[in-house]
């Protein structure tokens, strides 16, 4: 194992006979070649960076100096993986297959970044090509925001272009995980749906496991598409793929794919621990030649009890953060719930997340406009629940306004005793907050700063407020049992 993280290597001491802690680069990697002459090389389960050299590797294997070496790239081929890499090639092979993607564009400089948000509109996805865990992601609302984010926040050239993606609003996110053999059988490992809407990185959103709310269409499509997908990039392994569906609960369900990935993801642990199936040792099987068959992998496990994974925040270390989720990841591990049922599993991964959820207390509401519609039956349901209601002037007045009984209460800036004055005296006990726009996002950030320093959940999407009140209500009617995986896969 070629490894230079301290903190992933030290988890797991034993994964490896020699761990070699040099820096994952070809100089590095050629070294350890020639030192162990392995005869198969895999760059699946190391995330974007063993991908970006599985090209070159292959290349030096054939050169001259690679000809005494023995060792190959297991599984998927570097040209595959990089076709799937390349943005435009991608999109050549989702056209010949007719499916269906956000409209999308590459821009090397300022001039085509405008040509290509005239083409797809505003709001759009921006993001550099060259970087990692959605770092310098952001999601823009017009020409300004675009103009600024290109001339402040990341560096375009020829060598290094930003993509550009239509923004697709009130979508729900769905992980796939998909384990491929080298005659084209492809078997779901795991149908992820997410918590948090499409546009919240992924790895900042909890997910559950099997999905609660989408379609049989739905379901189909993904399935369908998954298989089209790994069998033009003959896939063998693993592959990663997310999509994104918006009007989840109509006949007319619009399905798109944000992207696949001919690798491992973050979500293969978590998988493997809801179906009980160790996915990266049947990978690494399928990589040497087994098939799903020799294996005994040949159709989709779909797990008895529902199974949530939720992100470890990382704010509280760091002073004055905001706690708002968005498109650029800062999630710095994972946790999972298992229970009977989503509601129970969904407050097990808050509670271990560090968050929890409160069963009873004052509840503040603030959202934005495009919001406000989707609070009403979330007011409702926290008055039935027993809960009281504060809210800011415009999200209090739309509720009055549909005879929902709430207080109001002052913003940061309009006086005291306002929010954040409540919350630092305890009278808090759920924050749901949903702000849009620089003003917005500056004036609510003190009260999350408040909340959570003073430990109170806080939740900055509608759908993730939804799941803590489905919470709410398991935990009123269930008691949280301890239950191991041997006993749920035994």
């Amino acid at each position: 194992m070629v490894n230079s993280n301290p903190e992933t290597v030290s988890t797991d001491y034993d994964t490896s006979d020699i761990l070699y802690f040099e820096p994952v680069t070809l100089e590095d990697v050629l070294n350890i070649i020639e030192a162990e002459n392995p005869y198969g090389l895999i760059v699946q389960f190391g995330g974007q960076t063993p991908l970006k050299l599985s090209l070159p590797l292959s290349n030096w294997l054939k050169s001259k100096e690679g000809n005494n070496c023995r060792s190959k790239i297991l599984g998927t081929s570097p040209i595959s993986i990089d076709i799937a890499e390349d943005r435009e090639e991608f999109t050549k092979i989702l056209d010949e297959l007719n499916i269906r993607q956000p409209l999308n564009g590459i821009a090397r400089n300022q001039e085509e970044a405008l040509l290509v948000a005239n083409n797809i509109g505003f709001p759009l996805v921006v993001r550099p090509s060259y970087v990692l865990g959605g770092r310098a992601m952001e999601i823009v609302k017009d020409k300004d925001e675009l103009s600024r984010y290109i001339s402040e926040a990341v560096s375009v050239s020829p060598d290094h272009p930003i993509l550009l993606d239509q923004y697709l609003s009130n979508a729900i996110e769905i992980d796939v995980d998909a384990l491929c053999d080298s005659s084209g059988s492809v078997v779901i490992a795991g149908l992820m749906e997410h918590v948090e809407p499409a546009g919240i990185h992924s790895g900042d959103s909890a997910c559950c496991l099997p999905p609660i709310s989408l379609s049989q269409l739905t379901l189909d499509t993904v399935k369908k598409w998954t298989k089209l997908i790994a069998n033009r990039l003959n896939v063998v392994g693993l592959i990663n793929l997310q999509f994104a569906v918006k009007n989840v609960n109509s006949a007319e369900n619009e399905l798109f794919i944000l992207e696949a990935n001919p690798r491992a993801s973050r979500t293969v642990p978590f998988v493997s621990k809801a179906i009980g199936k160790p996915v990266a040792k049947l990978a690494t099987q399928l990589m040497q030649g087994s098939s799903l068959e020799d294996i005994n992998f040949t159709k989709e496990i779909i797990p008895k009890y529902q199974s949530v994974k939720e992100a470890v925040l990382p704010f509280k270390r760091f002073p004055g953060s905001d706690t708002l989720l968005g498109p650029e990841m800062r999630s710095t591990g994972e946790v999972m719930g298992l229970a009977e049922d989503f509601g129970l599993a969904y407050a097990k991964s808050e509670l271990a997340a560090g968050n929890g959820v409160p069963s009873e207390g004052v509840a503040f509401l603030s959202t934005n406009d495009l919001d406000k519609e989707k609070l009403e039956d979330i007011a409702r349901e926290l008055l039935v629940l027993g809960f009281k209601l504060i809210a800011t002037k415009g999200t209090a007045r739309y509720l009055l306004n549909l005879d929902i009984q709430v207080d109001e209460v002052l913003k940061v800036h309009e006086g005291r005793p306002n929010i954040e004055d409540l919350i630092r005296s305890g009278l808090i006990q759920l924050v749901i907050n949903t702000p849009v726009g620089s003003q917005a996002l500056h004036d609510d950030a003190y009260l999350r700063r408040a909340a959570l320093e003073y430990n109170i959940p806080t939740f900055t999407t509608i759908p993730g407020a939804k799941a803590a009140l489905k919470a709410i209500k398991s935990l009123r009617i269930n008691k949280i049992k301890t239950i191991s995986l041997q006993e749920i896969h035994n």
